[in-house]
């Protein structure tokens, strides 16, 4: 097995592995909503805190139900990974690209610095 390959496999597990173990091992089982988002957890803490704080700002858009929700926060993150992937899918095409250039150029030229000192090398073909 490559050794790619074996990395992938292993970053592949240590993904399924974050996403599994919370629920196996029972985390949150104490809690009401036993997954819900850092802006409950962190709207529970405020309130404990300060039980007279108010927001200094209301949302621009409530959408509503938590499916919807859940339905934008997963289209956002989908659009993100397509920005990404696309972004690296690019870069590596460009790569890729640049060395078919290059090795189609250097049969003709042969590789840099090959005949240096060389005078029938700067001598034009007839």
């Amino acid at each position: 097995m490559k050794r790619s390959t074996r990395i992938n496999l292993l970053l592949l597990l240590a993904v399924a592995a974050l996403a599994v173990l919370p629920l196996v091992l029972g985390l949150g089982d104490h809690k009401e909503e036993p997954f819900a988002g850092a802006d409950g957890e962190a709207e529970t803490a405020i309130t404990e805190l300060d039980p007279g704080y108010e927001p200094w700002f209301s949302p621009l858009y409530e959408p509503p139900s938590g499916e919807i929700e859940s339905a934008l926060f997963a289209l956002q993150a989908a659009i993100g990974a397509g920005v990404l992937a696309y972004y690296f899918g690019l870069r590596r095409g460009r790569r890729q690209g640049e060395a078919r250039a290059l090795a189609r150029t250097e049969p003709e030229h042969g590789p840099a610095g090959e005949g240096a000192g060389d005078e029938s090398a700067s001598r034009p073909r007839s």
